[in-house]
């Protein structure tokens, strides 16, 4: 872990609708894609965090309990998955992201998943160097598809 690491002082545990809108700002301020009529809005993470194959955390500060950190760990039964990986500026390059990826592959583990992914927008070559230095292995055979009921979704 880097010298400056300053994780193991913040607190991890699970996310709570009330942690909605804070959460909001840190993707946003993270430059994730937000979804806000679709996949992200409250009432569908709300019952995404309902399902027994969702794990959502978020990172705390100790004092104030600000919303500093998330990752969403899901699996299908064969495969897990960890998405909305977000660090707050200001504590970048400090441990933090390491960490919540760490506590995701556990849960996940402890699912029975042997195998473990992320998709990753082109466009972020943060997330992308945060990934591979964590062990991960970019597949650029691989291309994604979708079908989406609306736009927004």
């Amino acid at each position: 872990m880097p010298a400056n690491d300053l994780s193991s002082d913040l607190l991890i545990g699970e996310f709570v609708i009330g942690d909605y809108d804070s959460v909001m700002a840190l993707w946003t301020g993270a430059g994730l894609p937000l979804k806000p009529r679709g996949r992200d809005s409250r009432e569908n993470i709300l019952k995404q965090t309902l399902f027994p194959n969702v794990r959502f955390l978020v990172a705390r500060e100790p004092l104030g309990g600000r919303i500093v950190g998330t990752v969403l760990a899901t699996h299908d039964g064969r495969k897990g998955w960890i998405n909305r990986l977000a660090v707050d500026a200001d504590l970048r390059r400090k441990g933090l992201g390491a960490r919540l990826v760490r506590e995701a592959e556990g849960w996940l583990g402890a699912q029975g998943m042997d195998i473990l992914a992320c998709l990753i927008e082109g466009d972020n070559a943060l997330s992308m160097a945060v990934f591979e230095k964590l062990g991960y292995t970019k597949h650029s055979d691989i291309i994604y598809f979708a079908k989406r009921k609306y736009p927004g979704v």
